[in-house]
């Protein structure tokens, strides 16, 4: 009898210890206190789930990321980190790293697994509750780290795109929608130029703005992350966009973008009724009777959520977010040639094409070399040779640039970035070859993408390339621009021996054109405005009013639409209907 019992005492003991819950801890890279010699990048995380660590060394291991983390228990965990090798191949992966706790060196190699997984790094023994927990990047190019998780149970955490999302939410402890609801007037989404001259111009209207930003630096193209010059004319916006843009022409890739990058803070902070949300990325919008109510973003290091609730919104995204989440009409890629008229004999179907496809202009990443003065050694890198193939070069211009009609530069940005990095290194390591370049290293490469196209929003009227061609005055004209029709295409499809991430440019010089209001918000969202390369226009249309300085002007034009959207209670589209020329009054746009 007494044999039995004590055989129950063990059974009902054994099954405590497998039924008891696990010990688990999650940490976000992105949220590491030290980020040592790694970065935040947070470009994907719309695609892959979340903002990651990237070991951006160029070629040089970067410094540990540390941070100290809070056990629920001292014992043995099990560990798994989520990361990506980014060159799959016959070769060693070239982004790999390890995992440290407590100084002791975790022997798995991470980073050696094809797509975002989980990858088991091993068993650790945790004998601090309060453990440092280190991100050791081995080679320099281009690691990345996720998210490590911690349990007692070997149990690998989900890898299926909403049930991990979930599964993050509740291990992060975070609520279902943001406990905090901040109110403007106006909300900008997105801090480029064009986002930055819609915040001020609607805040010397006496608008309390919000731009919600995902960088820690405002400008995007020209900011001192991507480093491409503002191009394109300010017309009558003079005042306001030169606050904006780049102060003097330089080359792209210039670091003089940094000064510039202090300056557009200063004139943005300046004004007492714009708050900057920076390194807040949108991640989600509501709308309802095809209106948006409020847009969440996230911070992307802390994790805080915030939702923006404003009567008017501009998507200045870039890509179209806001109007995306909102559903909002769009249009991607490259309309058949017949649909608005579009052909140039000249280009032929590198112009327009016969039949639409999903072909759009490349997103860049530029870069640079100096002269060290003394021989200096470069990695072998055979995981980039197969994109640079035998090219060789120093530097990144313009040209630098990759779009493929079989990729989406909003849903493959990643693959699409990745692609230019390959390029980059093959083609640096072959110039390494050449006596002369023996003393060069790599001075900077961008990780943030130069995109040019992707999602265009349809407003009330699509801008295309007859408008430019035959210089049309629109009765709503906001936008002045004398810059030539500009499309771009990559070299490979009329030059197969050439590199398929060079591109070359066509040109049809103009000598003023306009862009209309009616092109700036949109069709059937009724209080979204929108500025910048997400406006409505065709893919041919893009070409000239895509850059900077222009998109700034459409961004003032915003500024001031949303001022009288308060003013009047309307609607952008009430605005062209009822206040036009009040509108046209503040812009001020007529023949330069």
């Amino acid at each position: 009898m007494r044999t039995n019992l004590l055989l129950s005492i063990l059974i009902i003991t054994a099954f405590q210890v497998v039924a008891a819950p696990a010990k688990q801890l999650l940490l976000e890279a992105e949220s590491f206190q030290q980020k040592g010699g790694w970065v935040i990048d947070p470009q994907f995380s719309l695609q892959m789930g979340s903002p990651y660590l990237l070991a951006h060394g160029l070629g040089k291991p970067v410094e540990n990321a540390i941070t100290t983390a809070a056990f629920p228990a001292m014992g043995s965990y099990h560990a798994w980190v989520r990361t990506k090798n980014w060159v799959p191949g016959n070769w060693e992966a070239p982004g790999r790293f390890q995992l440290i706790v407590n100084g002791k060196t975790v022997q798995t190699v991470l980073g050696t697994t094809a797509g975002w997984n989980w990858q088991y790094a091993g068993e650790v023994l945790v004998d601090k509750l309060a453990s440092t927990v280190e991100l050791k990047d081995l080679t320099g190019f281009e690691g990345r780290c996720d998210a490590i998780y911690f349990s007692t149970l070997k149990v690998e955490p989900p890898s299926e795109p909403l049930q991990m999302a979930e599964w993050r939410r509740k291990m992060l402890g975070e609520p279902a929608k943001p406990k905090t609801t901040v109110k403007y007037d106006f909300v900008v989404v997105g801090g480029g130029i064009a986002g930055c001259a819609a915040a001020i111009a609607a805040a010397e209207q006496g608008l309390n703005v919000a731009i919600v930003h995902d960088r820690p630096v405002l400008g995007g193209n020209a900011s001192g992350e991507v480093r491409v010059h503002t191009e394109g004319i300010t017309g009558y916006t003079d005042r306001i966009v030169s606050q904006l843009n780049t102060s003097k022409y330089y080359d792209n890739g210039s670091p003089d973008a940094l000064r510039d990058d202090a300056r557009r803070h200063a004139n943005i902070e300046k004004y007492p009724n714009i708050t900057l949300y920076l390194n807040f990325r949108a991640y989600q919008a509501e709308s309802s009777k095809s209106k948006v109510k409020w847009v969440d973003a996230r911070h992307t290091s802390t994790g805080e959520t915030k939702r923006f609730s404003a009567p008017v919104f501009a998507d200045c995204t870039g890509d179209g977010w806001v109007g995306y989440w909102a559903k909002a009409e769009y249009m991607y890629g490259r309309e058949d040639s017949a649909k608005f008229g579009e052909s140039w004999p000249k280009y032929g179907e590198l112009w327009s094409a016969e039949k639409g496809d999903n072909r759009v202009m490349g997103a860049s990443v530029l870069w640079r070399s100096f002269d060290t003065t003394a021989p200096v050694a470069f990695p072998e890198v055979p995981w980039a040779l197969g994109v640079a193939k035998g090219h060789a070069a120093t530097k990144g211009v313009w040209q630098w640039e990759y779009s493929d009609n079989n990729l989406n530069q909003v849903e493959d940005a990643e693959q699409i970035r990745d692609h230019m990095f390959r390029a980059i290194y093959g083609s640096f390591y072959n110039a390494k070859k050449e006596e002369a370049n023996h003393t060069l290293a790599l001075e900077w490469v961008a990780y943030i993408a130069g995109k040019r196209e992707s999602r265009r929003l349809v407003g009330d009227y699509i801008y295309t390339f007859n408008d430019e061609k035959y210089m049309r005055k629109f009765p709503d004209a906001v936008v002045v621009e004398k810059r030539a029709v500009d499309v771009h295409y990559q070299e490979i499809l009329k030059h197969p021996q050439k590199p398929d991430f060079l591109s070359e440019a066509m040109f049809y010089k103009i000598d003023q054109y306009y862009i209309p209001y009616r092109s700036l918000y949109s069709k059937n969202i009724t209080n979204l405005l929108m500025a910048g390369r997400c406006f409505s226009c065709s893919h041919v249309g893009l070409g000239g009013p895509r850059v900077m300085n222009t998109t700034g002007q459409m961004g003032v034009a915003v500024g001031y639409a949303a001022a009288l959207c308060k003013k009047y209670r309307e609607t952008p589209r009430g605005i062209y209907e009822r206040h036009l020329e009040e509108l046209l009054q503040l812009v001020q746009v007529r023949e330069l």
